[in-house]
């Protein structure tokens, strides 16, 4: 039900232990290498499939305001990555656009 608010930077990234917090709710969602984002993978029913469901997140990120790194390899395959650029690491931002990227209708194999 949260809305992303808008950063540019002048804040803390969260702490390791409050992301893995925050990823205590979201199903699939796993801290990047780094610590600094979080990742989700999907493997979507075929290309077509891949595709609008890219489409449905593009909206979603243009109407919070908040945009992920949308990786499509192997055709059907999607990657998601977020993290707040501006302050170089995760913000609450990250798992409210996870949250309801995980509502988004999709077509999985």
């Amino acid at each position: 039900k949260k809305k992303c608010i808008p950063c540019e930077g002048g804040i803390p990234a969260l702490s390791e232990a409050e992301a893995v917090s925050h990823l205590s709710g979201l199903r699939g969602w796993t801290l990047t290498t780094d610590g600094k984002g979080i990742r989700l993978e999907f493997l979507m029913k075929d290309f077509m499939a891949a595709i609008q469901f890219i489409n449905r997140i593009a909206k979603l990120a243009e109407k919070e305001d908040h945009h992920p790194n949308i990786h499509l390899t192997g055709y059907r395959k999607i990657v998601i990555v977020l993290s707040t650029h501006a302050i170089g690491g995760l913000s609450e931002n990250d798992f409210i656009l996870a949250a309801k990227i995980n509502r988004l209708p999709k077509k999985l194999k």
